[in-house]
């Protein structure tokens, strides 16, 4: 795609003005509105409708104050970091205490984005640092005492407390290495004006998701999500054992989601829908006042075929042990090597992974289980000799882990493919039927984790599947685009 040249001006521009902002709330709602906002401008509805709009954005200094020779050099695209805040001060008593929103904002970070759009505005990467991840402040001037604190290490979404969007912004750039263009900041009320504005938006998952603290309750399958039950499932963190990293992810389906819904419900067509959508995102947006209507109609002009597969979506690789900070608490540390890969990719507007090869076949079916954490055992049940060893294979490249050497089944031939599972181990079974149509599901009360399969004469081969979340830990880049993000 060819680089408009309107664009490269604005940005020359940012780059001579865009030094200013302050302080607000914060949490971790983030990017949705964000991207949402510049796919809106991708209508091309003018300078005009944009300007109105634009005059809803609150405004804020992050870069007041900032060397650029103490910054890391600019690159090519654009690079935004979206925070998000628990600022709930328009939300009705009602809907507080519909969607669990009741308490006093802390005034800290919960949740970052780094969002880099490519030079030539074909793909956006998406990476989540994680609030609880170590960090080393840079000295700065407390703004409630006037002195000068130095230099020392806490949870990065203590930034943010510490000396507002200013403070966070030095800390994520020291951090990564990565200049930050343009600041947003999004909160509770404009994250569900948003999702309400464009009517609500569909996720899909493989399992219930519980959790009493946001009041999250959603049945398998797919859902369509209003503003509020939105807040819920991007606020989540005590569905299950992975937390933080569990509710990044769930935010970056969502995302994804968001995305498809805006680009093809007809939105960014429909100058009158265009404006009500934009105006309720904007309302409690802040923004860096470098981010006006011109970079908002030259991003949209260049982002008129950007789709969820132009997006991907990544969390910072994380190091296999904490840090315990000197005055307590547990953070998580960033693995130097696959992290930096990360923002070198951003740095030189590149993608964060290997573009995927072009897909033939069925598409993956999602799983709840990643097939990595599943052990399977394989006998040939059928009178074809070295099928077993097969399926056993088949199954390896699909993600599963061979339990022993493939046997021949006793008593064969057998007409039906059985999947022999312990009911403690119910969930990796059915992930294991997803790639085995048609298996006849046994349960086996004191199997043990291993399952068991017998395959039958009517074994028409493994079908792929996909972890709706990766296996906490996976090793390297695990970047996924926006339609593998998305409902199927």
């Amino acid at each position: 795609m060819t680089v408009p040249s309107r664009p490269a001006r604005s940005a020359a521009r940012r780059t001579a003005r865009d030094r200013g902002r302050s302080p607000r709330k914060r949490w971790g709602l983030r990017i949705a509105t964000t991207v949402s906002v510049l796919l809106m401008t991708a209508s091309g509805v003018g300078h005009a409708m944009v300007t109105g709009v634009e005059d809803g954005i609150g405004r804020v200094h992050p870069f007041q104050g900032m060397q650029e020779r103490d910054r890391p050099t600019g690159g090519d695209g654009l690079n935004f970091l979206v925070v998000g805040t628990d600022g709930r001060d328009k939300i009705t008593p009602a809907e507080k205490r519909k969607y669990h929103l009741g308490g006093a904002p802390c005034h800290c970070t919960d949740t970052l984005m780094l969002v880099h759009l490519s030079a030539g505005r074909d793909h956006a990467s998406v990476v989540s640092l994680p609030r609880d991840s170590y960090a080393e402040i840079p000295a700065h001037k407390d703004a409630a005492t006037g002195r000068t604190r130095p230099r020392h290490a806490v949870k990065l979404n203590a930034a943010y407390a510490e000396g507002g969007p200013g403070l966070t912004v030095r800390t994520v750039e020291h951090m990564t290495g990565v200049h930050i263009d343009h600041y947003l900041e999004v909160d509770f009320t404009s994250f569900m004006r948003s999702v309400d504005a464009v009517g609500g938006v569909d996720i899909c998952t493989v399992r219930p998701l519980k959790d009493r603290y946001s009041g999250l309750d959603l049945p398998a399958g797919k859902a369509t999500l209003n503003g509020g039950q939105a807040l819920q499932y991007v606020r989540s963190r005590h569905i299950d054992g992975s937390a933080d990293l569990g509710r990044m992810q769930r935010q970056q389906r969502f995302l994804a989601s968001l995305i498809h819904k805006v680009t093809s419900s007809g939105v960014l067509m429909n100058p009158v829908r265009f404006r009500q959508v934009a105006g309720a995102m904007l309302t409690s947006v802040r923004a860096d006042s470098g981010f006006t209507a011109d970079d908002m109609v030259d991003l949209g002009q260049a982002m008129r075929g950007f789709t969820p597969a132009s997006s991907e979506f990544l969390s910072v690789p994380l190091a296999g042990e904490g840090v315990r900070l000197p005055g307590g608490g547990t953070t998580v540390r960033w693995d130097p090597v696959a992290a930096e890969q990360v923002f070198q990719a951003l740095r030189d507007d590149k993608p964060l992974a290997e573009p995927k090869k072009a897909a033939h076949g069925p598409r993956p079916t999602v799983v709840d289980v990643p097939p990595e954490q599943i052990r399977v055992h394989v006998d040939n049940g059928t009178d074809r000799p070295g099928l077993g060893k097969a399926v056993s294979k088949a199954l390896g490249a699909a993600g599963f882990v061979a339990a022993g050497v493939p046997g021949d089944a006793p008593g064969g031939p057998h007409a039906t493919t059985v999947l022999a599972y312990d009911p403690r181990w119910d969930r990796s079974a059915r992930t294991l039927a997803a790639a085995l149509p048609g298996a006849e599901l046994h349960k086996v009360a004191g199997q043990g984790p291993v399952l068991r399969v017998t395959v039958g004469q009517d074994h028409a081969g493994v079908h792929p599947v996909r972890a709706e979340e990766p296996a906490p830990g996976t090793p390297g880049i695990a970047a996924v685009t926006g339609d593998e993000a998305g409902c199927p």
